[in-house]
């Protein structure tokens, strides 16, 4: 049996958003806003198809509040 390849995982640090949206604009399938427009994270790892949508996202905001981790299983 081979070793899984970890996902990743969607994070936001909330003191550094300030709610522009890009994030939700560009990942839709795992980034709502809420009613103020922060972002509200879906806490499942990102699919592999997802993860180039993600990168993306991530390299896109413009205070850099948003990042891809390493999925811990454990």
């Amino acid at each position: 049996m081979s070793p899984r390849t970890p996902g990743l995982r969607i994070v936001v640090n909330p003191i550094a958003c300030d709610g522009h949206g890009l994030c939700a604009e560009l990942l839709p399938e795992m980034i709502r806003l809420d009613d103020w427009g922060y972002p509200v994270i879906d806490s499942a790892p990102v699919p592999p198809h997802l993860e180039p949508l993600l990168r993306r996202a991530v390299s896109a905001c413009p205070t850099l509040a948003l990042l891809a981790r390493p999925d811990d299983p454990a």
